[in-house]
Protein backbone atom coordinates (compact mmCIF):
# COMPACT_ATOMS: atom_id res chain seq x y z
CA UNK A 1 0.00 0.00 0.00
CA UNK A 2 0.95 3.84 -1.15
CA UNK A 3 1.84 5.61 2.02
CA UNK A 4 2.61 9.19 2.37
CA UNK A 5 5.94 11.12 4.57
CA UNK A 6 6.26 14.34 5.60
CA UNK A 7 8.70 16.49 3.24
CA UNK A 8 10.67 17.44 6.43
CA UNK A 9 10.97 14.10 7.59
CA UNK A 10 8.95 13.70 10.94
CA UNK A 11 6.53 11.94 12.48
CA UNK A 12 5.44 8.61 11.27
CA UNK A 13 4.10 7.30 7.42
CA UNK A 14 0.46 7.58 7.24
CA UNK A 15 -2.20 5.90 4.75
CA UNK A 16 -3.91 8.11 2.08
CA UNK A 17 -7.24 8.99 4.08
CA UNK A 18 -5.45 10.58 7.34
CA UNK A 19 -3.48 12.55 4.83
CA UNK A 20 -5.97 13.94 3.30
CA UNK A 21 -8.22 14.70 6.34
CA UNK A 22 -4.73 15.83 8.30
CA UNK A 23 -3.87 18.46 5.41
CA UNK A 24 -0.55 19.33 7.13
CA UNK A 25 2.02 16.93 8.20
CA UNK A 26 2.10 16.54 11.90
CA UNK A 27 5.66 17.73 11.92
CA UNK A 28 4.21 20.78 9.97
CA UNK A 29 5.41 19.60 6.32
CA UNK A 30 3.41 18.70 3.38
CA UNK A 31 2.49 15.46 2.85
CA UNK A 32 3.90 13.41 -0.38
CA UNK A 33 3.55 9.58 -1.30
CA UNK A 34 6.86 7.25 -0.68
CA UNK A 35 7.25 7.03 -4.16
CA UNK A 36 5.40 8.34 -7.61
CA UNK A 37 3.98 5.49 -9.61
CA UNK A 38 5.93 5.60 -12.93
CA UNK A 39 4.21 5.21 -16.38
CA UNK A 40 5.61 4.13 -19.38
CA UNK A 41 4.63 4.55 -22.92
CA UNK A 42 2.56 1.94 -23.45
CA UNK A 43 0.27 3.01 -20.70
CA UNK A 44 0.24 6.09 -21.87
CA UNK A 45 -1.12 5.35 -24.98
CA UNK A 46 -3.73 2.92 -23.63
CA UNK A 47 -4.91 6.01 -21.99
CA UNK A 48 -5.25 8.33 -26.07
CA UNK A 49 -8.83 8.84 -26.27
CA UNK A 50 -10.33 8.75 -23.06
CA UNK A 51 -12.67 11.86 -21.78
CA UNK A 52 -11.38 13.63 -18.29
CA UNK A 53 -12.81 11.85 -16.05
CA UNK A 54 -12.13 8.04 -17.50
CA UNK A 55 -8.65 9.59 -17.39
CA UNK A 56 -9.00 10.53 -13.96
CA UNK A 57 -9.99 7.44 -12.87
CA UNK A 58 -7.22 6.04 -13.93
CA UNK A 59 -4.76 8.45 -12.68
CA UNK A 60 -6.16 8.51 -9.42
CA UNK A 61 -6.30 4.66 -8.65
CA UNK A 62 -2.95 4.84 -8.88
CA UNK A 63 -2.55 6.42 -5.75
CA UNK A 64 -5.95 5.55 -3.99
CA UNK A 65 -6.34 2.50 -2.64
CA UNK A 66 -9.35 0.44 -3.32
CA UNK A 67 -9.39 0.41 0.49
CA UNK A 68 -9.94 3.30 0.76
CA UNK A 69 -12.23 4.03 -2.16
CA UNK A 70 -13.53 1.41 -3.84
CA UNK A 71 -13.74 1.39 -7.33
CA UNK A 72 -17.47 2.66 -8.15
CA UNK A 73 -17.74 5.00 -5.19
CA UNK A 74 -14.40 6.75 -7.33
CA UNK A 75 -16.40 6.68 -10.37
CA UNK A 76 -19.20 8.29 -8.12
CA UNK A 77 -16.98 10.80 -6.59
CA UNK A 78 -15.63 11.93 -9.99
CA UNK A 79 -19.52 11.69 -11.62
CA UNK A 80 -20.47 14.36 -8.82
CA UNK A 81 -17.53 16.44 -8.54
CA UNK A 82 -17.66 17.62 -12.36
CA UNK A 83 -21.46 17.26 -12.79
CA UNK A 84 -22.01 21.25 -12.45
CA UNK A 85 -19.31 22.18 -15.03
CA UNK A 86 -20.51 23.71 -17.83
CA UNK A 87 -19.13 22.23 -20.75
CA UNK A 88 -19.20 18.13 -21.37
CA UNK A 89 -15.86 18.07 -21.90
CA UNK A 90 -14.49 19.46 -18.76
CA UNK A 91 -11.64 20.61 -20.30
CA UNK A 92 -11.85 22.29 -23.63
CA UNK A 93 -8.33 23.31 -25.61
CA UNK A 94 -8.45 26.00 -27.94
CA UNK A 95 -5.63 26.58 -30.66
CA UNK A 96 -4.72 30.01 -31.24
CA UNK A 97 -4.66 30.94 -35.01
CA UNK A 98 -1.80 34.06 -34.74
CA UNK A 99 0.31 32.23 -32.61
CA UNK A 100 2.72 28.91 -34.11
CA UNK A 101 1.47 26.11 -32.49
CA UNK A 102 0.36 27.43 -29.42
CA UNK A 103 -2.68 26.24 -27.71
CA UNK A 104 -4.69 27.40 -25.16
CA UNK A 105 -6.08 25.02 -21.94
CA UNK A 106 -9.47 26.47 -20.55
CA UNK A 107 -9.20 25.25 -16.89
CA UNK A 108 -12.26 27.94 -16.36
CA UNK A 109 -15.31 26.04 -17.18
CA UNK A 110 -16.34 24.78 -13.67
CA UNK A 111 -18.81 27.00 -11.27
CA UNK A 112 -16.83 29.46 -9.83
CA UNK A 113 -14.99 29.53 -13.11
CA UNK A 114 -11.54 29.36 -12.30
CA UNK A 115 -9.07 26.08 -12.63
CA UNK A 116 -9.27 26.19 -8.31
CA UNK A 117 -13.08 24.13 -9.24
CA UNK A 118 -10.56 21.31 -11.25
CA UNK A 119 -9.08 20.26 -7.92
CA UNK A 120 -11.31 21.47 -5.35
CA UNK A 121 -14.58 19.66 -6.80
CA UNK A 122 -13.09 16.34 -6.48
CA UNK A 123 -11.23 17.13 -3.15
CA UNK A 124 -13.94 18.35 -0.96
CA UNK A 125 -16.33 15.67 -1.98
CA UNK A 126 -13.77 13.09 -1.08
CA UNK A 127 -13.44 14.87 2.28
CA UNK A 128 -16.77 14.49 3.32
CA UNK A 129 -16.80 11.08 1.79
CA UNK A 130 -14.09 10.01 4.16
CA UNK A 131 -16.06 12.10 7.17
CA UNK A 132 -19.52 10.25 5.95
CA UNK A 133 -18.20 7.02 6.52
CA UNK A 134 -16.45 7.85 9.83
CA UNK A 135 -19.51 10.30 11.16
CA UNK A 136 -17.35 13.31 11.75
CA UNK A 137 -17.00 17.02 11.30
CA UNK A 138 -14.09 18.85 10.07
CA UNK A 139 -13.39 22.83 10.08
CA UNK A 140 -11.84 23.69 7.06
CA UNK A 141 -9.55 27.20 6.95
CA UNK A 142 -8.49 28.39 3.81
CA UNK A 143 -6.64 31.26 2.81
CA UNK A 144 -7.38 32.43 -0.91
CA UNK A 145 -5.84 35.55 -3.33
CA UNK A 146 -8.80 34.94 -5.05
CA UNK A 147 -9.83 31.64 -6.57
CA UNK A 148 -9.54 29.03 -3.98
CA UNK A 149 -11.75 30.46 -1.92
CA UNK A 150 -14.56 31.03 -4.28
CA UNK A 151 -14.11 27.27 -5.04
CA UNK A 152 -13.65 26.10 -1.96
CA UNK A 153 -16.65 27.63 -0.70
CA UNK A 154 -18.94 26.39 -3.37
CA UNK A 155 -18.03 22.69 -2.94
CA UNK A 156 -18.65 23.05 0.82
CA UNK A 157 -21.77 24.83 1.02
CA UNK A 158 -23.86 22.52 2.67
CA UNK A 159 -22.05 19.60 3.38
CA UNK A 160 -23.26 18.08 6.40
CA UNK A 161 -20.07 17.34 7.81
CA UNK A 162 -18.16 20.25 7.44
CA UNK A 163 -17.71 24.12 7.97
CA UNK A 164 -15.13 26.40 5.92
CA UNK A 165 -13.48 29.35 6.99
CA UNK A 166 -12.50 31.77 4.14
CA UNK A 167 -9.73 34.26 4.81
CA UNK A 168 -8.86 36.74 1.90
CA UNK A 169 -6.58 39.60 1.84
CA UNK A 170 -8.90 42.84 2.04
CA UNK A 171 -8.86 44.76 -1.10
CA UNK A 172 -6.39 42.81 -2.83
CA UNK A 173 -8.88 40.21 -4.88
CA UNK A 174 -11.31 41.49 -7.38
CA UNK A 175 -14.96 42.36 -6.44
CA UNK A 176 -16.17 39.86 -8.63
CA UNK A 177 -14.23 37.12 -6.56
CA UNK A 178 -14.81 38.32 -3.33
CA UNK A 179 -18.86 38.33 -4.06
CA UNK A 180 -18.40 34.79 -5.37
CA UNK A 181 -17.52 34.42 -1.50
CA UNK A 182 -19.67 36.22 0.21
CA UNK A 183 -23.03 35.57 -1.77
CA UNK A 184 -23.21 32.08 -0.91
CA UNK A 185 -26.27 30.81 1.19
CA UNK A 186 -25.17 28.42 3.62
CA UNK A 187 -24.92 28.28 7.15
CA UNK A 188 -21.22 26.05 7.06
CA UNK A 189 -19.85 29.20 4.78
CA UNK A 190 -18.18 31.74 6.79
CA UNK A 191 -15.94 33.71 4.59
CA UNK A 192 -13.61 36.27 6.54
CA UNK A 193 -12.28 39.57 5.25
CA UNK A 194 -8.69 40.36 6.74
CA UNK A 195 -7.18 44.02 6.55
CA UNK A 196 -3.70 45.47 6.08
CA UNK A 197 -2.74 42.39 5.05
CA UNK A 198 1.15 43.73 3.68
CA UNK A 199 1.73 40.23 2.29
CA UNK A 200 -1.38 39.25 0.64
CA UNK A 201 -2.48 36.02 0.82
CA UNK A 202 1.26 34.80 2.37
CA UNK A 203 -0.12 36.83 5.77
CA UNK A 204 -2.72 34.48 5.94
CA UNK A 205 -0.93 31.41 5.42
CA UNK A 206 1.15 32.51 8.79
CA UNK A 207 -2.29 32.71 10.38
CA UNK A 208 -3.73 29.13 9.56
CA UNK A 209 -0.16 27.71 9.49
CA UNK A 210 -0.34 29.20 13.70
CA UNK A 211 -4.00 27.36 14.22
CA UNK A 212 -2.42 24.09 12.87
CA UNK A 213 0.67 25.17 15.64
CA UNK A 214 -1.85 24.93 18.32
CA UNK A 215 -2.98 21.26 19.78
CA UNK A 216 -5.59 21.88 21.46
CA UNK A 217 -7.49 24.54 19.27
CA UNK A 218 -6.57 21.98 16.29
CA UNK A 219 -8.08 18.95 18.17
CA UNK A 220 -11.24 21.07 19.54
CA UNK A 221 -12.22 21.88 16.13
CA UNK A 222 -10.63 19.65 13.83
CA UNK A 223 -9.30 21.99 11.70
CA UNK A 224 -7.92 21.25 7.97
CA UNK A 225 -7.40 22.41 4.95
CA UNK A 226 -8.18 22.36 0.90
CA UNK A 227 -5.95 24.58 0.09
CA UNK A 228 -3.06 23.13 -2.54
CA UNK A 229 -0.91 22.68 0.87
CA UNK A 230 -3.05 19.06 1.13
CA UNK A 231 -2.08 16.65 -1.22
CA UNK A 232 -5.60 15.82 -2.60
CA UNK A 233 -5.43 18.98 -4.56
CA UNK A 234 -1.97 18.53 -6.55
CA UNK A 235 -2.67 14.47 -6.96
CA UNK A 236 -6.07 15.86 -8.92
CA UNK A 237 -4.08 18.36 -10.51
CA UNK A 238 -1.83 16.37 -11.99
CA UNK A 239 -4.76 14.96 -14.37
CA UNK A 240 -4.85 18.01 -16.26
CA UNK A 241 -1.77 17.90 -17.78
CA UNK A 242 -2.27 14.15 -18.87
CA UNK A 243 -5.05 15.49 -20.42
CA UNK A 244 -3.05 18.33 -22.58
CA UNK A 245 -0.47 16.07 -23.09
CA UNK A 246 -2.90 13.27 -24.83
CA UNK A 247 -4.97 15.94 -26.70
CA UNK A 248 -2.41 17.93 -28.69
CA UNK A 249 -0.26 14.93 -29.42
CA UNK A 250 -0.61 12.27 -32.39
CA UNK A 251 2.63 9.77 -30.97
CA UNK A 252 2.70 8.84 -27.62
CA UNK A 253 6.65 10.27 -26.61
CA UNK A 254 6.43 13.74 -28.58
CA UNK A 255 7.84 16.78 -26.51
CA UNK A 256 5.66 19.11 -26.01
CA UNK A 257 6.38 22.90 -23.82
CA UNK A 258 3.77 23.62 -21.36
CA UNK A 259 3.49 27.43 -19.58
CA UNK A 260 2.21 27.88 -16.37
CA UNK A 261 0.50 30.78 -14.74
CA UNK A 262 2.15 30.56 -11.04
CA UNK A 263 2.58 31.59 -7.49
CA UNK A 264 2.24 28.81 -4.87
CA UNK A 265 3.65 26.09 -7.56
CA UNK A 266 0.13 24.20 -6.53
CA UNK A 267 -0.76 23.91 -10.52
CA UNK A 268 2.83 23.81 -11.71
CA UNK A 269 3.92 21.63 -9.23
CA UNK A 270 1.92 19.03 -9.75
CA UNK A 271 2.61 19.20 -13.40
CA UNK A 272 6.39 18.79 -12.89
CA UNK A 273 4.92 15.30 -10.47
CA UNK A 274 3.52 14.53 -13.86
CA UNK A 275 6.75 14.61 -15.64
CA UNK A 276 8.32 12.95 -12.59
CA UNK A 277 5.86 10.11 -13.30
CA UNK A 278 6.46 9.49 -17.32
CA UNK A 279 4.76 12.64 -18.60
CA UNK A 280 6.51 13.39 -21.93
CA UNK A 281 7.23 17.70 -20.98
CA UNK A 282 10.42 19.19 -22.29
CA UNK A 283 10.07 22.53 -20.61
CA UNK A 284 7.75 23.91 -18.03
CA UNK A 285 7.30 27.61 -17.94
CA UNK A 286 7.43 28.76 -14.83
CA UNK A 287 4.74 32.04 -15.53
CA UNK A 288 5.32 34.31 -13.18
CA UNK A 289 4.00 38.48 -12.86
CA UNK A 290 6.10 41.21 -11.31
CA UNK A 291 6.24 39.31 -7.49
CA UNK A 292 8.68 36.81 -9.05
CA UNK A 293 8.98 34.42 -5.98
CA UNK A 294 9.24 31.43 -8.87
CA UNK A 295 11.63 33.18 -11.17
CA UNK A 296 14.31 33.73 -8.33
CA UNK A 297 14.41 30.68 -7.56
CA UNK A 298 14.52 29.10 -11.15
CA UNK A 299 16.95 31.96 -12.37
CA UNK A 300 19.16 32.84 -9.39
CA UNK A 301 18.61 29.82 -7.21
CA UNK A 302 17.00 32.15 -4.16
CA UNK A 303 14.00 31.51 -2.34
CA UNK A 304 13.09 34.38 -1.27
CA UNK A 305 10.46 37.18 0.87
CA UNK A 306 10.21 40.32 -0.85
CA UNK A 307 7.75 42.96 -0.64
CA UNK A 308 4.21 42.18 -2.08
CA UNK A 309 3.12 43.91 -5.49
CA UNK A 310 -0.17 44.22 -6.50
CA UNK A 311 -0.61 43.08 -10.12
CA UNK A 312 -3.52 42.66 -12.87
CA UNK A 313 -2.93 38.45 -12.46
CA UNK A 314 -3.81 38.93 -8.62
CA UNK A 315 -4.79 35.26 -7.84
CA UNK A 316 -0.91 34.47 -7.87
CA UNK A 317 0.52 37.53 -6.44
CA UNK A 318 2.18 34.76 -3.98
CA UNK A 319 5.18 35.71 -2.64
CA UNK A 320 6.17 32.09 -0.72
CA UNK A 321 5.55 28.66 -2.62
CA UNK A 322 4.81 26.17 -0.51
CA UNK A 323 3.97 23.43 -2.68
CA UNK A 324 8.07 23.96 -4.15
CA UNK A 325 8.89 21.56 -0.91
CA UNK A 326 6.89 19.09 -2.76
CA UNK A 327 8.82 19.72 -5.80
CA UNK A 328 12.14 19.56 -3.97
CA UNK A 329 11.62 16.44 -1.91
CA UNK A 330 11.38 14.20 -4.93
CA UNK A 331 14.04 15.93 -7.02
CA UNK A 332 16.16 15.65 -4.37
CA UNK A 333 15.99 11.99 -3.96
CA UNK A 334 13.62 12.09 -0.98
CA UNK A 335 15.92 14.33 1.46
CA UNK A 336 14.29 15.16 4.15
CA UNK A 337 17.50 16.26 5.73
CA UNK A 338 18.06 19.07 3.53
CA UNK A 339 14.48 20.44 2.64
CA UNK A 340 14.77 20.92 6.67
CA UNK A 341 17.74 22.49 6.97
CA UNK A 342 16.31 25.28 4.48
CA UNK A 343 12.88 25.58 5.50
CA UNK A 344 14.39 26.11 8.80
CA UNK A 345 16.63 29.44 7.05
CA UNK A 346 13.85 30.38 5.39
CA UNK A 347 11.53 30.80 8.32
CA UNK A 348 13.81 32.10 10.23
CA UNK A 349 16.06 34.63 7.81
CA UNK A 350 12.85 35.18 4.93
CA UNK A 351 15.60 34.06 2.54
CA UNK A 352 17.49 31.02 1.28
CA UNK A 353 20.09 30.24 -1.21
CA UNK A 354 20.12 26.61 -2.92
CA UNK A 355 23.37 25.20 -2.87
CA UNK A 356 24.23 25.10 -6.70
CA UNK A 357 24.27 21.77 -7.08
CA UNK A 358 20.69 21.64 -6.04
CA UNK A 359 19.89 24.30 -7.95
CA UNK A 360 21.20 22.64 -11.14
CA UNK A 361 19.38 19.62 -10.89
CA UNK A 362 15.69 21.54 -9.74
CA UNK A 363 15.82 23.80 -12.55
CA UNK A 364 16.38 21.02 -14.92
CA UNK A 365 13.28 21.23 -17.92
CA UNK A 366 11.81 24.72 -16.16
CA UNK A 367 12.98 28.08 -17.24
CA UNK A 368 10.73 31.07 -15.86
CA UNK A 369 10.18 34.50 -16.99
CA UNK A 370 8.90 37.51 -14.79
CA UNK A 371 5.91 38.84 -16.69
CA UNK A 372 5.15 43.20 -16.61
CA UNK A 373 1.95 44.79 -15.86
CA UNK A 374 2.40 46.14 -19.53
CA UNK A 375 3.20 42.84 -20.66
CA UNK A 376 0.23 40.91 -19.57
CA UNK A 377 -2.22 44.24 -20.70
CA UNK A 378 -0.32 44.45 -24.26
CA UNK A 379 -0.77 40.13 -24.62
CA UNK A 380 -4.65 40.52 -23.35
CA UNK A 381 -4.90 43.65 -26.48
CA UNK A 382 -2.93 41.92 -29.16
CA UNK A 383 -4.52 38.55 -28.97
CA UNK A 384 -8.14 39.67 -28.32
CA UNK A 385 -7.84 42.04 -31.61
CA UNK A 386 -5.83 39.25 -33.50
CA UNK A 387 -8.57 36.85 -33.53
CA UNK A 388 -11.23 37.70 -31.09
CA UNK A 389 -10.16 35.77 -28.26
CA UNK A 390 -10.46 37.12 -25.11
CA UNK A 391 -7.33 36.53 -22.46
CA UNK A 392 -7.70 36.68 -18.89
CA UNK A 393 -5.00 38.26 -17.28
CA UNK A 394 -2.85 34.93 -15.69
CA UNK A 395 -3.58 33.50 -19.00
CA UNK A 396 -1.72 36.27 -20.47
CA UNK A 397 1.17 36.19 -18.46
CA UNK A 398 1.61 32.42 -19.39
CA UNK A 399 1.57 33.56 -23.02
CA UNK A 400 3.93 36.40 -22.41
CA UNK A 401 6.35 33.72 -20.05
CA UNK A 402 6.14 31.14 -22.75
CA UNK A 403 7.24 33.99 -25.71
CA UNK A 404 10.14 35.17 -23.41
CA UNK A 405 11.39 32.69 -21.35
CA UNK A 406 14.91 31.46 -21.68
CA UNK A 407 15.84 27.70 -22.27
CA UNK A 408 12.58 27.02 -24.42
CA UNK A 409 12.68 24.94 -27.57
CA UNK A 410 10.33 27.30 -29.72
CA UNK A 411 10.04 24.65 -32.55
CA UNK A 412 7.81 22.14 -30.61
CA UNK A 413 4.08 22.67 -29.30
CA UNK A 414 3.40 25.07 -26.60
CA UNK A 415 -0.08 24.45 -23.92
CA UNK A 416 -0.66 27.59 -21.70
CA UNK A 417 -2.71 27.45 -19.08
CA UNK A 418 -5.64 29.88 -18.65
CA UNK A 419 -6.90 29.22 -14.99
CA UNK A 420 -9.66 31.85 -14.60
CA UNK A 421 -12.83 33.31 -17.04
CA UNK A 422 -12.20 37.38 -18.01
CA UNK A 423 -15.19 37.60 -16.18
CA UNK A 424 -13.69 37.77 -12.88
CA UNK A 425 -11.64 40.81 -14.00
CA UNK A 426 -13.92 43.44 -15.79
CA UNK A 427 -12.08 46.00 -14.86
CA UNK A 428 -8.80 44.95 -16.02
CA UNK A 429 -10.46 43.79 -19.48
CA UNK A 430 -11.45 47.26 -19.94
CA UNK A 431 -7.74 48.64 -19.18
CA UNK A 432 -6.39 46.16 -21.82
CA UNK A 433 -8.87 46.45 -24.50
CA UNK A 434 -8.71 50.60 -23.41
CA UNK A 435 -12.75 50.25 -23.66
CA UNK A 436 -15.51 50.94 -21.25
CA UNK A 437 -17.69 48.07 -23.32
CA UNK A 438 -17.24 44.60 -22.16
CA UNK A 439 -17.19 42.50 -24.69
CA UNK A 440 -19.48 39.76 -25.18
CA UNK A 441 -16.18 36.75 -23.88
CA UNK A 442 -15.94 39.15 -20.28
CA UNK A 443 -19.19 38.52 -19.00
CA UNK A 444 -20.71 35.41 -16.79
CA UNK A 445 -24.25 35.14 -15.84
CA UNK A 446 -22.77 33.63 -12.43
CA UNK A 447 -20.62 37.17 -11.45
CA UNK A 448 -23.99 38.98 -13.02
CA UNK A 449 -26.23 36.81 -10.42
CA UNK A 450 -23.46 37.87 -7.75
CA UNK A 451 -23.66 41.31 -8.42
CA UNK A 452 -27.44 40.90 -7.04
CA UNK A 453 -27.25 39.13 -3.75
CA UNK A 454 -26.96 40.22 -0.38
CA UNK A 455 -23.44 39.93 1.13
CA UNK A 456 -22.70 38.16 4.55
CA UNK A 457 -19.12 38.38 6.04
CA UNK A 458 -16.64 38.63 8.85
CA UNK A 459 -14.37 41.48 9.30
CA UNK A 460 -10.74 41.74 11.01
CA UNK A 461 -7.22 43.57 11.02
CA UNK A 462 -4.64 41.53 10.66
CA UNK A 463 -3.02 42.12 13.93
CA UNK A 464 -5.76 40.53 15.65
CA UNK A 465 -7.18 38.58 13.32
CA UNK A 466 -5.77 35.24 15.09
CA UNK A 467 -6.84 35.74 18.17
CA UNK A 468 -9.93 37.07 17.21
CA UNK A 469 -10.96 34.54 14.79
CA UNK A 470 -9.96 31.78 16.44
CA UNK A 471 -11.93 32.89 19.38
CA UNK A 472 -14.80 33.26 17.38
CA UNK A 473 -14.52 29.83 15.85
CA UNK A 474 -14.44 28.67 19.31
CA UNK A 475 -17.70 30.27 19.96
CA UNK A 476 -19.62 29.25 17.01
CA UNK A 477 -18.51 25.55 17.57
CA UNK A 478 -19.76 25.59 21.27
CA UNK A 479 -22.85 26.54 20.10
CA UNK A 480 -23.42 24.67 17.46
CA UNK A 481 -22.63 21.92 20.11
CA UNK A 482 -25.84 23.14 22.00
Amino acid sequence: MLNYVSTTGGGEAVDFETAILNGYASDGGLYVPEQLPKIDSAQLASWKGLSYKELAFEILSLFIPRTAVPAEDLKGLLAQAYADFYVEEIIPITKLASRKDTYIMELFHGPTISFKDIGMAFLVNLVDYFLAKRNEHLSLVVATTGDTGPAAAFYTAGKKHLDVWVLYPEGKITPEQERQITTLVASNVYPVSVANCTQGGDDLDAIIAKMYADPAFKAKLNISSVNSINWGRVMMQTVHYFYGYLQLVEEIGTPINIATPSGGFGNLGAGSLAREMGLPIQTFVAANNQNACLHRIFEEGIFSLEPIVSTPASAIDILIPMNFWRYLYFKLKGDTNAIKEYKQVFDTVGSVRFKREHHRILREGFSSYSVSDSETLAEMKQVFENEAYLLDPHAAVALQAAKNADRVDASLTTLCLATAHPAKFPEIVKEALTTEVLPEGATHFSIEKAAEACEKKLHCDLAYAQKALMAFMEENYTQKQS
